[in-house]
């Protein structure tokens, strides 16, 4: 059974980047993310804590992966990276074992 992908990167922002910078930024990979083969849904939440995630459900690991791997030849890439603190920036893929919707 193929199960869906959550991508799912946590950081903070780099020093001088406000909120509303980076969110413009993040709309900037709508149009791009929206065209790829397996997109099913994305959500850019920010904590307490200053903490941001970024949650990407993919329909499966083969969409995931092929995309995170065009993501960096994008235009929009150099100024988004720029914007996270690299120091806390992760990346991850998990598969969705269940899932509950409203």
């Amino acid at each position: 059974m193929t199960h869906h992908v959550a991508e799912i990167v946590t950081f903070k922002l780099a020093k001088g980047v406000t909120d509303a910078d980076f969110v413009a930024l993040s709309q900037q990979t709508e149009s791009f993310v929206r065209k790829q083969s397996g997109f099913i849904a994305r959500w850019l939440t920010k904590g307490e804590d200053g903490s941001w995630t970024d949650y990407v459900i993919w329909a499966d690991m083969a969409a995931a992966k092929s995309v995170a791997a065009l993501f960096p030849a994008q235009p929009f890439f150099g100024a988004l990276m720029e914007a996270l603190d690299p120091e806390t920036t992760k990346m991850r893929h998990e598969e969705v074992l269940w899932r509950m919707n409203a």
